[in-house]
């Protein structure tokens, strides 16, 4: 397995209205990217200006978490949006996203879907299309993050972009790969300790073990990157990203951001 870089990103900027985000800093200095939520399943106009410059002066890099548009269910939910109208959809929160980055001083580096388009997207052909065709209008030159082997991966394998493959930190997989319904009792890992160790261990071997203790390769031997990923809404996800950064910089690991950029 060859070197890759590796970088840890959050899910960030996910309030809405008076229904705001407590403060989000300390998060933000342990992470090299941002997905910030363009407004369809969290994220005002202020939440997003003020994300991007939070962003800007770590160096962090901001990348678009586009979603169906469902505050209400907060993107967690399967919408069957015919995928004219999702490549639109997308187009229009990555735009947003845009304008707001270019105002703090920074830039989109990349695109990640968010909650039910994440997963529906990893099986779905007509919904990974959209996200792929969105990009490709926009800026073929942004990567994607997705999971490894996916419908996803494979489409914007095949389209030209530039996949990145995407672990999960504080999630647990199935025998397939994929991520565990958050309904499942086991879904989440909050042990700061435990995380860190399974990040270390995708890392060295670009596997995990699922719930049922099986062997799961999740990156690819010839994966030039890792997006290491974990949620701003993990109980503890402040001490899980500190303890996961720290202990892959003990093993020798430099975290970067995704797309250029710096990270300080």
């Amino acid at each position: 397995m060859g070197p890759r870089t590796v970088s840890i990103n959050t899910d960030i900027g996910e309030g809405f209205g008076v229904w705001g985000v407590g403060d989000e800093a300390p998060l933000m200095d342990q992470v090299t990217a941002a997905n910030i939520a363009c407004g369809f399943h969290a994220g005002d106009p202020d939440i997003l200006r003020r994300t991007c410059e939070m962003a800007a002066a770590r160096g962090v890099s901001v990348g678009a978490q586009v979603s169906y548009r469902d505050l209400v269910g907060f993107g967690r939910r399967f919408i069957d949006v015919p995928t004219p109208t999702l490549v639109n959809d997308i187009v229009y929160q990555i735009g947003a996203l845009q304008a707001f980055a270019r105002i703090a001083g920074t830039f989109v580096s990349y695109v990640k879907a968010h909650g039910a388009l994440y997963n529906t997207a990893a099986r779905h052909q007509g919904q990974a299309s959209a996200i792929v065709e969105a990009i490709g209008l926009l800026d073929a030159g942004l990567p994607v993050l997705c999971q490894y082997d996916t419908v996803l991966w494979k489409t914007a394998l095949d389209a030209g972009l530039t996949p990145h493959a995407e672990v999960f930190i504080d999630r647990s997989y199935t025998d397939d790969g994929l991520l565990v319904p958050r309904s499942h009792p086991d879904a989440l890992i909050v042990d700061p300790s435990e995380a860190a160790t399974r990040a270390v261990h995708m890392v060295e071997t670009g596997s995990v073990h699922s719930v049922t203790a099986r062997s799961v390769t999740v990156v690819p031997d010839d994966a030039a990157t890792i997006a290491m990923c974990i949620h701003s809404d993990t109980p503890g996800a402040v001490d899980i990203a500190r303890q996961t950064r720290s202990m892959l910089e003990q093993n020798g690991q430099t975290l970067v951001p995704i797309g250029g950029g710096r990270h300080g």
